[in-house]
């Protein structure tokens, strides 16, 4: 029987909230990750070890999703964390790694604008642009958005303008990817329980959203962490250039 050699996934922004739990979830599918973590390497260690636990391998690498300037010697990082996994190339690419922003139109500086910009598009832009070289072919990319595109809250616009960009540019990814194989999506959570925007432990907050969404709750890390190892799977190798909500069936 031929063996073949288990997916990698590369996810950013994986020691905590969604992208932790993608990370479990991948592994409990089979899947070997390399993960990404900003400042916070205790807790990113002690998500390597939760993997090793399940008996799938994963290493945690340290990087600042907006600076662009790093990312030749990230690549390297990934290029030797790969062949400590016994492989030269990668499967999946999820590019999670945010931060939050509330404000008003009226009130959102040129400062917290390029900070997004800088984290939520240009860094998912060209992190991607540089990893292509190690993406097997066939390979797949979930880029993660975010339901305020859809629907509309007070003082989230800034955030969702540059997670809109990113829905776009999945397209054009998909699109230009596509001679290769290599599928590209997008998921756009709703409302978390994360520390992500401080939901987690907002018990008044969680009620009100709850009230808002068709199945009665906030949405936890794992609900959309199932929907990324799913849509990473073969068995939705023909989902390509889409837009997936995972929210709950919130503000219909």
């Amino acid at each position: 029987m031929t063996q073949t050699n288990p997916k990698i996934a590369i996810v950013t922004g994986g020691s905590r909230g969604i992208g932790r739990s993608t990370v479990l979830a991948l592994a409990n599918h089979g899947v070997d990750s390399i993960f990404t973590y900003r400042s916070n390497q205790e807790e990113a260690e002690k998500v390597v070890s939760e993997i090793r636990e399940t008996g799938r391998k994963a290493i945690a690498l340290q990087l600042d999703a907006s600076n662009v300037r790093t990312f030749d010697a990230f690549v390297q990082n990934v290029q030797d964390a790969l062949k400590e996994m016994g492989a030269t190339k990668f499967d999946y690419l999820v590019n999670n790694a945010g931060i939050s922003h509330h404000n008003s139109f009226e009130k959102t500086t040129e400062e917290e604008l390029d900070r997004l910009y800088e984290v939520h598009f240009k860094g998912v832009f060209f992190l991607t642009q540089k990893l292509l070289p190690l993406i097997n072919d066939g390979g797949r990319i979930v880029n993660i958005s975010t339901g305020l595109t859809r629907f509309a809250v007070p003082e989230s616009g800034a955030y969702a303008s540059v997670k809109g960009a990113i829905e776009v540019l999945t397209k054009y990814l998909a699109k230009e990817l596509g001679p290769r194989g290599i599928t590209a999506n997008v998921v756009a959570p709703g409302a978390i329980a994360t520390d992500f925007s401080g939901l987690r432990t907002n018990d008044d907050l969680k009620k009100l959203i709850g009230g808002m969404t068709a199945l009665g709750r906030v949405g936890e890390p794992e609900d959309v962490a199932g929907a990324i190892a799913s849509l990473l799977s073969d068995e939705n190798r023909w989902v390509n250039a889409q837009r997936i909500e995972v929210s709950g069936g919130m503000s219909l």
